[in-house]
């Protein structure tokens, strides 16, 4: 991607899709599915070192979490997507379980926020994110976490739509196979980000902001 613009701490941030357990953690019950391509691309040290960096250059950190799972959830609903109908059978992210805490690394700090949950894969339809990074000014959104085809992709493509600068992390970013890498990386982003990178490449970009 040619997009490099500089990031500003006044209007960048990074957001954090689904840092929960059931993903990112062994003993999870996705991390059987994630654990080939997020060991492969060296997910959670790659993670680590983004929000470290998020905050030492003063970035907005906001946490991008799925809905936390209750048994009746969607006992009415008419139209369940087949990612929610397995989230149906396998109460994944369950709330009040550890599965549905976040990961002990990627803790929000209190001046940190956490957005309401998306049900389905946009972490923008039908939450407050839009609007609390309007409120704080936020013109360049920096994308990592679970998982690549569905929520972050989801995510990343809808922030374009709304006019916001979006660049994706391609090592803090996994999924359950390296097709779905593929698709999402080769395929589907260079048709909407404005900036692919490595999270060295993000950190040598940054420290070359004056």
């Amino acid at each position: 991607m040619t997009s490099v613009a500089p990031y500003s701490p006044d209007e960048t941030a990074l957001l954090l899709v689904d840092p929960y357990n059931d993903f990112l953690s062994e003993g999870g019950k996705l991390w059987p599915r994630a654990k080939e391509v997020a060991e492969g691309v060296g997910l959670l040290d790659h993670m680590r070192t983004m929000l470290a960096t998020a905050r030492s250059q003063g970035f907005r950190v906001f946490i991008v979490p799925h809905h936390q799972t209750s048994p009746s959830d969607y006992n009415t609903w008419d139209h369940l997507s087949p990612t929610q109908q397995r989230i149906v059978t396998q109460q994944t992210f369950a709330k009040g379980s550890w599965g549905a805490e976040w990961h002990p690394d990627l803790h929000p700090r209190e001046d940190e926020l956490v957005i309401r949950q998306h049900w389905a894969s946009s972490g923008f339809a039908n939450t407050d994110l839009d609007f609390m990074l309007k409120q704080h000014h936020i013109r360049k959104i920096l994308l990592i976490g679970m998982r690549a085809n569905t929520c972050v992709d989801t995510t990343a493509r809808f922030g374009q739509e709304l006019g916001y600068h979006v660049t994706l992390i391609r090592d803090a970013i996994a999924s359950f196979s390296w097709e779905e890498m593929t698709a999402t990386f080769e395929l589907n982003a260079p048709l909407y980000a404005h900036a692919i990178l490595t999270t060295d490449e993000f950190v040598d970009v940054v420290a070359e902001t004056p």
